[in-house]
């Protein structure tokens, strides 16, 4: 499962990650559009957002 790989990478190297893009709950994934989600911050401070299923 590539959510869970991606997951995994980003807790294993101790990014800290969000279920929201206000960057409210630390530590929590999503389950919005019925899919799986969440936000971390790059390098260079910019939000990336890792998602399963579209908006739309």
């Amino acid at each position: 499962m590539l959510f869970g790989r991606c997951l995994a990478f980003v807790e294993g190297r101790g990014i800290t990650y969000w279920a929201d893009p206000q960057m409210r709950r630390p530590g929590e994934t999503n389950t919005e559009h019925g899919g799986r989600g969440f936000y971390f911050k790059d390098p260079a401070g910019h939000a990336i957002e890792i998602i399963t299923r579209p908006y739309l």
